[in-house]
């Protein structure tokens, strides 16, 4: 059965959006927000009712068998129409779950990846539908950034763990003094790769990101919660997570040989639980600080989301499928 006969059958009264004649860009919707504000739902009813796939835009979604941590929504790999996909629900997802936990993974990577993604989904007459949480990709897509492309450099990466936050930051802001604006100050990751491509290029970081002519016509779409509403659904997730085995797939990749300090295992709450398996803190205290930090860092991707104001902020999920529904038919 198609999204579309599906959507008819479940919902008698929808009726199916109509695309614009006049359209020149391919169209796209793009479903943002901090973390536990209800993206991977809001996405698989798109997809259902829109014939929508689904290109992940979250940084660490992207690595195999790290799932429960990063809030992987539960699937298979597998293929769709012959194209390989992580299977959720039955809806294609592209760019999650095919990297292994070692690989560094950059914008510029994901980026080529997204439009590659897209390309094929327009091609097949379904609608791209763009989900995540990880700001600076969701914008290199809508915005058509060029960015320099170096490759991550790991042996300078490996000097740069040995120094402190604050000391990667004094180094960057003398380096770039504008990096400031377009750059994390507080993403250890995103601080070390800006001073990879400064280094490597002679060039200010915050000069060499380039908006090209749009690519899409896009729809920004995200839930807006309170700041209390969302810590608390924050801490239900966390809690949820552990019981569903977010330690012991910690303490499984640990004894793979995945070093703690890999790419996938430095996303948010990882480092807290990692220190209780480790024996450093007990499994309460471990669990109260990852809390914390992933308090820090959805209010890290608020005030990023925030400053773009052609999101549109619904109050629920009911409201964000009627915004994308009378977008898709205006």
């Amino acid at each position: 059965m198609s999204g579309n006969s599906w959507a008819k059958w479940w919902y008698p009264d929808f009726d199916m959006p109509r695309a614009r004649k006049s359209e020149t860009l391919p169209r796209i919707v793009c479903v943002v927000g901090p973390t536990s504000s209800g993206k991977t739902r809001l996405a698989l009813e798109l997809a259902r009712r829109f014939d929508g796939e689904v290109v992940n835009a979250d940084s660490r979604q992207v690595y195999k068998d790290i799932s429960v941590g990063t809030g992987k929504p539960v699937g298979t790999r597998g293929t769709f129409q012959g194209h390989r996909a992580f299977l959720v629900e039955g809806v294609p997802h592209y760019l999650m779950d095919f990297l292994e936990p070692t690989e560094s993974f950059t914008v510029v990577e994901w980026r080529d990846k997204a439009v590659k993604a897209i390309d094929g989904i327009v091609k097949r007459k379904h609608l791209p539908l763009v989900v995540g949480g990880t700001g600076l990709y969701i914008k290199s897509l809508v915005d058509n950034f060029s960015f320099p492309r170096v490759e991550p450099k790991h042996a300078m990466r490996e000097a740069f763990q040995e120094k402190s936050l604050h000391e990667l930051v004094e180094l960057l802001v003398k380096l770039d003094p504008e990096t400031q604006q377009t750059v994390d100050l507080k993403n250890p990751r995103r601080v070390m790769r800006a001073l990879e491509v400064v280094t490597f290029t002679g060039k200010p970081f915050s000069a060499q990101k380039v908006m090209g002519d749009p690519l899409y016509e896009a729809f920004q779409v995200g839930i807006k919660w309170s700041r209390e509403e969302l810590y608390s659904r924050i801490d239900d997730e966390i809690d949820s997570m552990v019981e569903r085995g977010w330690v012991e797939e910690i303490r499984d990749a640990l004894k793979r040989g995945v070093p703690e300090n890999a790419p996938a295992l430095t996303s948010i709450g990882y480092r807290e639980l990692i220190a209780y398996v480790k024996g450093e803190r007990s499994l309460e205290l471990a669990i109260a600080a990852s809390k914390t930090a992933v308090h820090r860092y959805a209010k890290r991707q608020e005030t990023w989301f925030k400053r773009d104001k052609r999101i549109h902020w619904a109050a629920n999920q009911k409201e964000a499928l009627r915004m994308v529904k009378e977008w898709f038919e205006a």
